[in-house]
Parts: structure tokens; C-alpha cells; sequence
């Protein structure tokens, strides 16, 4: 379980999960991140991602577009896959914004991936409309879950097939309001995408951090997980 509330922490925004438009990524920056990937989960804050601004969305390149089945496996350091932890589904959309960018579908997907993970307890996620970057789930047992995207940056990489591999890095901070004092955790995520075939496939890293200020979270600080993630494309339709 502890597993899985670490992922909710993160994919509660679907980094799947970008300031600016992919195509517009710089090749220092691509170096940075693939420099940061090689260093897990050797990392420490302050990690080097520029805060986006509140109406900065996620842009995500074009072959994320329509609706997908999300397959999540725990894997080992070294990428072979953890059997005793049993995959995650979930869907997940992406859509064009007014300004004909493609962004995640936010309320569907942070949904979606609450309640494969928390079932009933998750009782409804609330965007907000004028911080694109921040989210509020609210859980049974009068609990609160605010999410806020405190840093970011992606790029764009050739791969060997000719195509090309999308690379987002994202610091989260986390507050669980309920009973007692609020617990504040900071986690980011750096993940690779490429396209296999009709498929998309990542591998995800991931590290959380203690947080100064209000009391951390002792469950999640200075923990570091890796996954592996297939997207499988859905028919029109399929996704609700």
C-alpha cells in the first residue's frame, strides 16, 4: 500500500506524465535530464527545474493524442520487474486545449488513477481553475490531498529507431490535511517516453524528499521507486 500511495502522490497529475511545447526543447536541456536519470536514485534538492508559472500546462507531443490503458509494473533498480507487486490499471486521456495544444485530461485522469489506487476512499478530485498545476482530492475520513507541480522541465531526444523519446521531470509538493497536523512530502519524477510500435512505453524514476516547515511525511522521505509503464491505445469511446 505504501507503494501505491507513492504513486497516487505523483500520478495524481499524470506526468505521464513541459513549460513549454515539446518541439521547442533544448538540446542542454536533454542532456540535463538524461544526466539526472543516469544519477537516480542518487538525488538531492534543489533539483534543477524551473518553477512553472499557474497557467503553464503540460504539453504533451502529438502521438499522445486520444485515450489509453495504463500498465503499471514496480521493477528493481535494475529494471526487471518486481513479481510480488501486481501491475496497476488505469486510463488515461489527452486531449487539445483552446490553444490546440495537446494536455492531459486532468479531472478524468487524476480520477482514474485515484480510484484504481484508493477504490471508495477517493471521493472526488477538484481542479483548480486558476492554478493548472495544483489539484485537491478529498478522501474519506474528512482528508484532503492538495497536489501543486513546484518544478518542471521536458525535452525532446532522438532514439535509435529514428523516432524520438519524450523526457519530463516534475518536483510535486504534497499536503494531506486531516486529522492532526498536515503532513507536507516533496517527490519528483522523471520519466521517458518512447513509441513501440502502437504503443508508448516509459520508464519512470522517482524519489521523495524530506520536507522542511510542516511535519513530513517520515513513510515517503527518502524513499525511491521505479516503474515501468505501457500506454495501449483505446478505441474511440472506450475511455470512460
Amino acid at each position: 500500500m505504501k507503494r501505491r500511495l507513492l504513486l497516487v502522490l505523483f500520478t495524481m497529475l499524470l506526468q505521464l506524465l513541459m513549460v513549454t511545447g515539446a518541439n521547442a526543447a533544448q538540446p542542454a536541456k536533454a542532456s540535463l535530464l538524461e544526466q539526472r536519470a543516469l544519477e537516480w536514485p542518487e538525488w538531492s534538492l534543489p533539483a534543477p527545474l524551473p518553477r512553472p508559472k499557474a497557467r503553464q500546462d503540460l504539453i504533451y507531443p502529438d502521438w499522445f493524442a486520444g485515450d489509453w490503458e495504463v500498465q503499471s509494473d514496480t521493477v528493481n533498480q535494475d529494471g526487471s520487474i518486481l513479481e510480488s507487486e501486481p501491475p496497476l490499471l488505469h486510463r488515461a486521456r489527452f486531449q487539445r486545449n483552446r490553444a490546440g495544444q495537446l494536455v492531459g485530461d486532468r479531472p478524468f485522469n487524476a480520477t482514474a488513477i485515484g480510484k484504481a489506487l484508493l477504490g471508495d476512499k477517493l471521493l472526488s478530485v477538484e481542479q483548480d481553475p486558476e492554478r493548472v498545476n495544483r489539484q485537491l482530492a478529498r478522501l474519506s475520513g474528512d482528508v484532503l490531498l492538495e497536489t501543486s507541480v513546484i518544478g518542471r522541465r521536458e525535452a525532446v531526444v532522438p532514439t535509435d529507431n529514428g523516432r524520438e523519446a519524450f523526457l519530463s521531470d516534475e518536483l510535486v509538493l504534497q499536503i494531506v490535511h486531516g486529522p492532526g497536523a498536515p503532513r507536507l512530502s516533496r517527490i519528483e519524477t522523471l520519466t521517458r517516453y518512447e513509441q513501440c510500435d502502437a504503443k508508448i512505453c516509459a520508464d519512470q524514476r522517482q524519489v521523495s524528499y524530506g520536507a522542511p516547515g510542516l511535519q513530513t511525511d517520515q513513510t515517503l522521505a527518502g524513499r525511491s521507486s521505479r516503474f515501468r509503464l505501457v500506454l495501449t491505445r483505446l478505441p474511440q469511446g472506450r475511455a470512460d
